[in-house]
């Protein structure tokens, strides 16, 4: 089990008690605002491959840019959440999230998507999304992965109540107008809620370093580590694999030939969206919450190897409608929990100190993971010919990484740890 400190946190009854499940829920609801922009991404893809005369390969590369973005600007916007508070900077995501769908409305080009959608939105989301879990991480020192994975289901699900709306919208209303409407409605939702957010009181940032004054690592000295990078492949394996299938479900279900079959009545593709919303939602804490307490690299093992099997079952089952909503929702069952693994055993390994700026190193790894789960899986497809190809790389990662969790991050970071703690302070 991973280590943790053993100081028992303020009584149920206390300011800080209450204050922190309000920031958990709050952070909730601003990650919920920034959801849909990945999560209904492929929605857009057929109507803007037409509207701006694109093959897919082209057009994902937006979807691969909003991730870059996201990701790869979130260390130095942890360092200014970090500085300055959370509620600055998620206020000021929130605003470019939803600005980036307005913007998009008006988009007539290949360029000026990749600026509005990619660049825009990625920077809004990853202000967002970087903030609020190195936040809910501090205010929860000793259920950092329930935590983090709570908030995280947010991002998970929150586009669960706006896939069916915003697919009627678009073959009702189009593309330009679903985007104007929902980019104002997400933009303002996602920053009144921001408005609440602050960083833990002087008593909760004492409990979560007692017994870690030796792991509180910054992230220059972060990134010399073995284990960091260990940790940075893995998550770069796991997002390749979930964000293939987030990027590419509407291309590869029409292929299929299921995704206007009716399934309970719904065409199978949003009906199979929704459910993945859920379960990729769920997962989160779920499976958080189970690493609390039967250790991290335990549970990525179980969670990795569930998505390789449950991907393994969809690519047999993928001309049946049914089996392949329900095999759609295990497959996001076993992916969506990265996002509380990761960040919760990197806070265990590095300290809280710098948990939210630490995180947005890690964080870069989603990016890479969308450039090889995005335009080059969609690339990969258009020269094979063929989606079996690309689903045998993605599962290929899940079972190398649960590997890798089990049988060399375990033994890695328990080591690493040792060493830390025999150091002098």
């Amino acid at each position: 089990m991973t280590p943790a400190a053993t100081t028992e946190l303020p009584a149920a009854s206390t300011p800080t008690e209450v204050e922190r499940w309000l920031q958990l829920l709050i952070g909730l609801v601003c990650m919920m605002a920034i959801s849909s922009p990945q999560y209904v991404w492929t929605l857009f893809t057929k109507s803007l491959t037409t509207s701006l005369a694109a093959p897919l390969s082209a057009v994902q590369i937006t979807f691969s840019l909003l991730i870059v973005l996201q990701t790869c600007m979130s260390p130095f916007q942890g360092s200014l959440i970090d500085r300055f508070g959370p509620r600055l900077m998620i206020s000021l995501g929130a605003v470019l999230t939803g600005l980036s769908w307005v913007l998009s409305s008006f988009a007539s080009s290949l360029t000026m998507l990749y600026l509005t959608y990619g660049v825009v939105g990625g920077i809004g989301t990853g202000a967002v999304y970087v903030g609020v879990v190195g936040l809910v991480v501090k205010w929860f020192p000793l259920r950092r992965g329930f935590a983090a994975g709570t908030v995280a289901a947010g991002y998970g699900m929150g586009a669960m109540l706006t896939t069916i709306p915003i697919s009627a919208s678009l073959a009702a209303r189009g593309l330009n107008q679903t985007l104007l409407t929902y980019g104002i409605g997400l933009g303002v939702v996602g920053f009144l809620a921001a408005q609440f957010l602050r960083a833990p009181p002087v008593e909760v940032v004492l409990l979560q370093r007692e017994g870690h004054a030796r792991s509180e690592i910054a992230p220059r000295e972060m990134l010399k580590s073995p284990v960091f990078w260990l940790m940075f492949l893995m998550m770069t394996l796991m997002s390749t694999s979930g964000l293939m299938v987030t990027s590419q479900m509407a291309a590869f279900s029409r292929d299929f030939g299921v995704a206007s079959l009716l399934v309970l009545g719904t065409a199978a593709l949003p009906l199979a969206l929704t459910v993945d919303r859920f379960t990729n939602g769920l997962t989160r804490p779920f499976f958080g919450f189970i690493s609390d307490r039967i250790g991290r690299e335990n549970t990525m093992a179980i969670a990795f190897l569930l998505e390789g099997l449950a991907m393994t079952a969809w690519l047999f089952g993928r001309f049946d409608p049914v089996l392949f909503v329900m095999l759609s929702g295990l497959v996001f069952f076993g992916w969506g929990e990265i996002f509380s693994l990761f960040p919760s055993t990197l806070t265990d390994t590095f300290g809280s100190r710098h948990a939210t700026a630490n995180y947005g190193c890690l964080y870069i790894a989603q990016g890479v993971g969308s450039v090889l789960g995005g335009p080059l899986a969609a690339l990969l497809r258009e020269q094979s010919g063929s989606w079996i190809p690309v689903f045998g790389l993605a599962i290929a990662a899940d079972v190398i990484t649960a590997l890798l969790a089990l049988f060399v991050l375990k033994t890695m970071r328990r080591r690493y740890l040792e060493r830390r703690l025999e150091a002098p302070l």
